[in-house]
Order: C-alpha cells, then structure tokens, then sequence
C-alpha cells in the first residue's frame, strides 16, 4: 500500500471479524461517570486493515533529507544575499555568501544522492522533465543553480571572467527563490498529513527559515560593517517564519498534533526562540559594531533554521505512523461532502418551478 491509498474499510469502519486488534484498548471497558456503570464499547483506538499501516513510513534517512531541505534553503537564500552585496559593493559579504551557497548546495545534492543511494538514480530524474513533478522540476533547478553558484564564486575568488561571474552571480539569484521554496512543494505534495495539510503556508515558512539561515551565515563570517543587509534579511526572515508557522498550524487542525509532541515539538520550540533571539541579538550587533555578537546571532539563526527542518521532518514521519491522522481528515471530508450534497438536493426540492 503506498501514497495516499487508504482501504475502504479505514474510512468507512472494520468489518466484524475481519479487523485487527485496535490495539491496547481491545477488551477494555471505559467507567461510565457516575455509580460506578462501566460501558460495553471498547476505548476508540485507530488501527488499520490486518494491522498493515494506511500509510508507508517514509524510509527517508533524517539526516539526509532534513539536511537536504535546510542546505537548499541556505543556498537559494545565499544567492540573493550575494547578488545584492555585489550590486551594492560588499565584497566581503558578497564572497562569503557566494562560497555559502556554493557550499550548501553541493552539500545538499550530497546528501540527496546519498539518499538515493547511486549516483544514477539522480542522473535517470533529467531523462525528461515533468512539469507536474515537484521531483522533476527539482531535480533541473538544481542541475541549473549548482553551477551557476560555482561560476560565480570561482570568477570571485580568481578575479578573472568578472563579466561572467556577474553573469552567473545574477543567474543564481535569480533561481535562488525556487531552490529556497520548492522543497516545501515537494514534501507537502506527498501524502504524509501533517507535510500535505500544511502546503499553503509551507513555502512561506521555508523561505522565512532559509532567509534567517543566510543571514546568520554572513553575519557569521562577514565583516560586521558590510551587514547590514544581513541584519535586515534576518528581521523579515525571522517575521515571515514564525507568523506562518503559527498561520499553519491553526489552519491545520489535527494534522498539527504531531508538531506540538515529543521531538519535534522540542526542535520547533528551540528554533523558535533562536530565530527570534538571533535577530534580535542581530539588530543589537549592528548598533553596537560587534563582531563577537554579530557571530553569536550567526549562529543562533543558523542553527534555529536546521532545528525547523529537523523538526517538520519528525513530525511528518510521526504523523504517518499513526492512522488517525489519516482516516479522521478523510472521515471528516466525506461527512462534508456528504452534508454539502444533501442541502444542495433539499435546495433544488424546494426550488419553486
């Protein structure tokens, strides 16, 4: 069973005699409030048909795929960092994010093939180009933006080819929005609840999360001097994260349990109070000149945005081993459209002729 395929009998109830054990609730009979009267129906667990999961576990290794996800962030998010630091003459800041972006991206097509497992298999996704493929699409963007970025951090350190390393400076910018967001697309169009039901505002939250990340990058290795541009990316990184995370997870409803519980909710947390500690402990650097705190907001907004993608990732996995985050979504859909059409077919009844 893979994707989305959930059996007929997850969503419309067990067949008698034909179920698995609902679990460590099977037998037991709840206390009824009051005198003491237990009740005859079990305590409601979810379960699936023969006790196969609705959905497959994403086999995913963590720190492949969640790192995937942040370098990619890293990078797009570096480019743009870097073509504006080059337009408005910050040398130093401008190498520094062209040799971040340079550096995360091949760290990150690293860790997809690694994922993949043979070299190959990456090269078999540029066979055709699917434009209806998150994947596909993916897979092109970054065989375009890889080397772009390395065109031009190599015209940067060597001095030579300066037309086309501005040239290439500009490409990388230019695709860097796409590199930031797409992974976003790709993951919430799986069928993993709490990655789908989230896909309105994820693109938001990874752009505000890969934002933050480059900016601490620079704020980091940069002169203090040169980042102001930074610290202002920082600021509006830090905003756009955190208001469309909240957006997300109240849009959600239940798919957003799995982000408020255990792992992930600590990793989400921590990079909560680091992304808008980073930028706050930012703004502090640029007024007082100080590079040692310039480098400690850094590292606070780079290490905040590793810890969300950490934790969406868990979330998602843990979302997916649990039914219920599956079959009551579907439940309530069918209800609603069950609802919808019959007031639709009472309206056409009562339509005068």
């Amino acid at each position: 069973m893979t994707g989305s395929d959930v059996t007929r009998e997850g969503v419309e109830g067990a067949r008698p005699g034909r179920n698995a054990s609902t679990g460590k609730g099977a037998g037991r009979h709840r206390r009824r409030r009051g005198r003491g009267e237990r009740s005859m129906v079990p305590d409601a667990e979810f379960s699936s048909y023969y006790g196969k999961p609705v959905l497959n576990k994403p086999t995913w290794k963590a720190l492949d795929i969640a790192g995937y996800l942040y370098l990619g962030g890293l990078a797009g998010s570096s480019s743009l960092l870097a073509a504006g630091a080059h337009v408005t003459g910050r040398p130093a800041m401008a190498r520094v994010a062209k040799l971040g972006a340079t550096g995360a991206v091949s760290l990150s097509l690293a860790a997809l093939v690694h994922d993949l497992g043979r070299p190959s298999r990456f090269m078999n996704m540029l066979r055709v180009f699917k434009p209806t493929s998150p994947m596909s699409v993916g897979s092109w963007l970054l065989s375009a933006y890889a080397p772009a970025t390395m065109a031009a951090v190599a015209g940067d350190v060597t001095g030579r080819y300066r037309l086309v390393g501005s040239a290439a400076t500009a490409a990388a910018a230019a695709l860097g929005p796409a590199v930031v967001t797409y992974t976003a697309v790709l993951i919430s169009d799986t069928a993993v609840p709490s990655w789908h039901e989230g896909y309105r505002e994820l693109p938001f939250v990874f752009a505000g999360s890969g934002a933050t990340a480059a900016a601490g990058l620079a704020l980091a290795a940069a002169p203090v001097e040169e980042t102001g541009p930074a610290r202002r990316m920082a600021a509006l990184g830090a905003v756009l994260e955190l208001a469309a995370f909240q957006a997300m997870k109240r849009r959600m409803g239940l798919a957003a349990e799995p982000l408020e519980q255990g792992r992930p909710h600590l990793l989400l947390c921590t990079a909560e109070v680091l992304t808008a500690g980073g930028a706050a402990l930012a703004a502090l650097a640029g007024r007082r000149r100080d590079r040692a705190l310039a480098a400690v907001a850094g590292a606070a907004l780079l290490t905040g945005s590793a810890a969300l993608r950490f934790g969406v990732f868990h979330a998602g996995v843990a979302s997916a081993e649990d039914p219920k985050y599956t079959v009551v979504p579907q439940r309530e859909r069918l209800a609603k459209s069950r609802g919808d059409r019959q007031v639709s077919e009472q309206g056409r009844r009562h339509r005068p002729r």
